[in-house]
């Protein structure tokens, strides 16, 4: 899966004290075709929710997904978590699409970064 962060162009702005939502999933086979169009529409929903800094998918050699979330605070993840569709999907994919996953939120407590345009490294 392609990255579905809107920043393609530009580096979001990572600062401390942001939320990172880890998602790592596996799909049931059966159920691949119908899990992409399912993710797509959520990728596509979340990015319209305030206090969403970045939102990037991957997967990985071995089939697990990654789905990695910013959020500028607490309440913009918790908005995302409740959001009704997203609410919705995460029924459906525990009944039809995920063989397993897990979840991870995590508070950034230090942000370090890097360009060559820069020449050296920043910290927020």
């Amino acid at each position: 899966m392609p990255s579905v962060s809107d920043h393609a162009s530009e580096s979001p702005q990572f600062t401390p004290g942001q939320l990172v939502t880890v998602f790592r999933s596996r799909v049931r086979p059966e159920a691949t075709a119908e899990y992409e169009a399912r993710a797509a529409e959520m990728l596509d929903l979340a990015k319209t929710m305030p206090g969403l800094v970045d939102v990037k998918s991957f997967t990985a050699d071995d089939g697990e997904h990654v789905t990695l979330a910013t959020f500028g605070d607490p309440q913009s993840q918790r908005a995302w978590r409740e959001q009704a569709d997203h609410r919705r999907a995460q029924m459906e994919g525990r009944e039809r699409f995920y063989a397993e996953y897990s979840l991870q939120v995590c508070e950034c407590t230090k942000v370090r970064s890097f360009t060559v345009a820069g020449g050296r490294v920043s910290t927020p």
